[in-house]
């Protein structure tokens, strides 16, 4: 195995780097072979078959051997004392999320409407403005089409919002350092190296402290998808319980159930027109998702 492709495995997985170290070390550099009983004291199974299927260990006449020794031991170079490279090393120059002034005052709005589920005045001066834009398609289409509609509209703005806004790179890289210092702490603790639990029990700490840039990414295209489904939301709760319907619309034959009021309970104690729209916002999501092949998590 090239030494480039070494080193670019090293830098995507880090926590091999101390494995190959290991193997490096029980094959005498390379000029032995070594089996997974000679290694599992140090090395988890994950470790040792990412090794394997990554190439930098083949099949050999008794075990498994390293593919291109040299390269291997110039990979694991041995200024470095044992699990002094972490997951932390190739990962630390994660930009702390932070947002803009923009992404703050969407978050604040956001709020706002929110509030409008439990204020009776915030949530009507918002169905009332929304009702300026959507009366015409109300009085054009039955309801039942109108929330089909909405659904649509809200499910293709919030899915390419979240797909333009979400670094998922980003969050892959935290997800790694987390399950990375994992991994070495549980190797750590197999092989009951006490000064390498406590230094790896500190960068867990550390590493899930950091949870709170994931939770920074995951939340701001959120804060803008709030910003169109909140009003939408909260205009057709006050259509529908503030009696802005007539009679005849107020009744809809619901799939699997039968004729239903809007405001009856049909799914627990959903009621039918929260049902509908959520039914037909996640079937257009998924549409939607294919058909513009946008990325809605991390790779």
């Amino acid at each position: 195995m090239p030494e480039e492709r070494i080193a670019a495995l090293l830098e995507h997985e880090p926590s091999l780097r101390e494995a190959l170290s290991i193997v490096v070390e029980r094959t005498d550099g390379g000029a032995d072979e070594v089996d997974w009983p000679d290694v599992r004291d140090e090395l988890t199974s994950g470790q040792w078959g990412r090794l394997i299927g990554r190439g930098v260990l083949v099949e050999g006449e008794s075990g498994f051997a390293l593919d291109d020794p040299e390269a291997a031991v110039r990979a694991v170079e041995p200024d470095e004392p044992a699990d002094a490279v972490s997951g932390a090393t190739a990962l630390d120059d994660i930009e702390p999320e932070s947002w803009s002034l923009l992404d703050k005052g969407a978050g604040v709005v956001s709020l706002v409407f929110f509030l409008g589920y439990s204020q009776p005045h915030i949530r009507n001066v918002i169905a009332s403005v929304d009702n300026v834009f959507l009366a015409p398609v109300d009085a054009a289409l039955p309801f039942y089409v109108v929330i089909l509609l909405l659904s649509v509209v809200t499910g293709f703005y919030s899915t390419v919002i979240q797909g333009n806004l979400m670094d998922y790179e980003k969050m892959g890289r935290y997800r790694e350092r987390i399950e990375d210092v994992k991994e070495r702490l549980d190797a750590a603790k197999e092989r009951e190296d006490e000064d390498a639990v406590e230094r790896l029990e500190a960068e867990q700490r550390e590493a899930m402290g950091e949870q709170l840039g994931m939770f920074k990414l995951q939340f701001r295209p959120m804060v803008y998808v709030m910003l169109l489904t909140i009003p939408i939301f909260l205009w057709m709760r006050w259509k529908i319980r503030a009696g802005h319907l007539s009679a005849d619309e107020m009744r809809v034959v619901f799939p699997l159930v039968g004729t239903v009021g809007w405001r009856d309970a049909v799914l627990g104690p959903m009621p039918a027109w929260i049902v509908w729209y959520f039914l037909c916002s996640m079937g257009f999501r998924q549409i939607i998702q294919k058909s513009l092949n946008l990325q809605t998590s991390p790779s």
